[in-house]
């Protein structure tokens, strides 16, 4: 890939130093200073991939209410089940997430959900990277409101910063079509007062956005810019129905989008329109959404339907080239979760997250173009080594920083718990 060192490297080799890369390309003739030397033949290394978008903890409710459309989703399904959560779902429901995400190649994730001490918690434990927010819904009493906002305050104050800088904060107004405007202005203040972005789902569905139309007058997108959201720092999830002129606001305000191409899929929310955003500059990134709307959270799924449907939908095989796909899932993410100086390529200096991924297996032979084959042949399985801060979270597959067993059994007794 063009740009540095932001693609898949095979046939050279990267080093660590202080949970840095210090560099990247030909081997060195001597390695005797190091004090590991990794032999990653047959493997791609690639920059961690990046989630922009999810609800951890929602693993625990995957396959729970399928085939329904959003409203009916949430209202029916997803909201009097996640009124039950607790402590333990809140924990074993990140867990589950956490180890699904480290075995399929993600190192860095933006969450927003309730529970989310417990969910820093679990990055803390895990070795992963997350930009997490305490996301609230204002449809409650304003005593309730208030307590969601304070929440969300002293969350972000706790963690930002926290976990070796693994783990930053965001604030998380949930949906305009689920907050009022002043409760969102609250969260406008309390962010630029904290110096952290906002993170939010917007234009999601065209039902959300005639509801926006008749309650406020005006669609999604002029209702947050007038509410100051795009003041600052910001990322919006789905981003699936603009206008011409909408797109041209998000641009000109570099508001960043997380593009969630199989939960858009599912529930049948539409296509977002990432070929006009690419065309104006913008650097849409990929998020999986939560496990009950996915229902997996595989990003090299993510990354390959988002260099498919586009092609499909417009009936252009040039729509969104698996290059452009593949830094949707790792640079472009990186920058949409405000960690570009960070994270998500690889460049010495930057931390040193990075995966690899098998070459050898016979769905992926043989290797003309390594990022084609990641692109359009890969699946998370064939992940086989996770690093974030040049601490090995996997190795050859199994997984090093939580117990497989212990959070598969225990996430199983944490929804056991609730479903009765």
């Amino acid at each position: 890939m063009a740009e540095g060192s932001s693609g898949p490297v095979s046939g050279g080799s990267l080093a660590v130093e202080n949970g840095l890369i210090s560099h990247v390309g030909d081997t060195p003739q001597d390695t005797s200073s190091y004090d590991e030397v990794v032999d990653l033949g047959g493997k791609a290394l690639l920059p961690g991939l990046v989630n922009t978008h999810g609800h951890a903890a929602m693993s625990l409710l995957r396959g729970y209410g399928d085939d329904l459309p959003l409203k009916t989703w949430l209202e029916e399904k997803m909201w009097p089940m996640e009124g039950r959560y607790g402590p333990e779902q809140g924990r074993w429901g990140a867990a589950l997430a956490a180890l699904e995400m480290i075995k399929g190649g993600t190192t860095c994730f933006v969450d927003m959900y309730d529970h989310m001490d417990h969910v820093a918690g679990v990055v803390e434990e895990s070795g992963l990277r997350a930009g997490l927010c305490r996301g609230a819904i204002g449809l409650g009493p304003e005593d309730e409101r208030d307590a969601k906002l304070r929440e969300a305050i002293s969350f972000a104050e706790n963690w930002h910063g926290q976990a070796g800088g693994r783990i930053t904060a965001m604030m998380g107004p949930h949906a305009p079509y689920t907050c009022p405007p002043d409760f969102i202005e609250r969260f406008v203040e309390s962010a630029r007062d904290l110096g952290l972005p906002i993170h939010t789902h917007m234009s999601e569905t065209e039902a959300e956005i005639q509801q926006n139309v008749e309650e406020y007058g005006v669609r999604p997108v002029e209702h947050l810019r007038r509410l100051g959201v795009f003041d600052g720092p910001a990322l919006v999830a789905h981003a699936v129905h603009l206008t011409e002129e909408e797109l041209q606001t998000l641009a000109s305000h570099d508001v960043k989008v997380a593009h969630n191409p199989g939960s858009n899929l599912k529930l049948g929310s539409g296509v977002a329109p990432v070929p006009e955003m690419l065309r104006r500059g913008m650097r849409p990134s990929l998020g999986t959404d939560g496990a009950a709307s996915n229902n997996n959270l595989d990003m090299l799924e993510e990354i390959r339907l988002a260099a498919l449907i586009h092609k499909g939908a417009l009936q252009d095989p040039l729509a969104v080239p698996a290059e452009t796909a593949l830094r949707m899932g790792t640079s472009y993410g990186a920058e949409c979760a405000f960690l570009g100086e960070t994270t998500g390529t690889l460049e010495a200096g930057k931390s040193a997250d990075f995966i690899t991924i098998d070459l050898d297996a016979a769905h992926l032979q043989p290797v003309h173009d390594v990022i084609s084959n990641v692109v359009y042949s890969a699946f998370g399985s064939d992940v086989r080594d996770v690093y974030v801060q040049g601490e090995p979270l996997m190795r050859n597959g199994e997984c090093l920083t939580l117990d497989e067993e212990e959070v598969t059994y225990n996430a199983r007794r944490a929804f056991e718990a609730i479903a009765g």
